[in-house]
């Protein structure tokens, strides 16, 4: 569990900056030696600029620091043939990372207080991290680690 790829479902999800909680989709993008996750969590909610909107794929506008991957509607996200029912955007600036102590004290039930949705297909998952190792939005750090093999 938590593998780079890795789409789990957290019902409901306690945000690092005390929004309230919510059940919410979480993109694992890398493992950083068991400790930490770096990962992002999609939305719905669509902040593209509307020269900018593409229907699936990364937008990169530097000019206006803007990075966002989105996945079309009915576009099969996992191995598993899963997909989103709406359009789902990844935002580069919202990358985060996450303690796995943290995360497995404050979920201690795999199966009741997330659920593996499923595995991002490879093409895809490598098409994520392509968009966003080379973001000048996305912070150095970050990047850094996106960058390791």
């Amino acid at each position: 569990m938590f593998a780079p790829g890795d789409i789990l479902y957290f019902s409901p999800f306690y945000f690092k900056n005390g929004n309230a909680a919510k059940n919410k989709y979480f993109v694992v993008l890398k493992n950083i030696e068991d400790k930490i996750l770096l990962a992002i969590l999609p939305t719905r909610r669509d902040s593209v600029p509307q020269p900018l909107t593409v229907e699936n794929g990364c937008i990169e506008a530097p000019e206006i620091n803007f990075n966002c991957f989105v996945f079309a509607p009915h576009t099969e996200v996992t191995k598993c043939g899963k997909c989103f029912d709406f359009p789902t955007h990844l935002y580069g600036s919202q990358i985060d990372d996450y303690d796995i102590k943290l995360i497995h004290k404050t979920y201690p039930h795999a199966g009741k207080d997330y659920v593996l949705w499923g595995k991002m297909k490879p093409h895809l998952y490598t098409k994520v991290i392509e968009c966003f190792k080379t973001s000048r939005v996305i912070k150095r750090k970050y990047r850094r680690v996106l960058c390791e093999d």
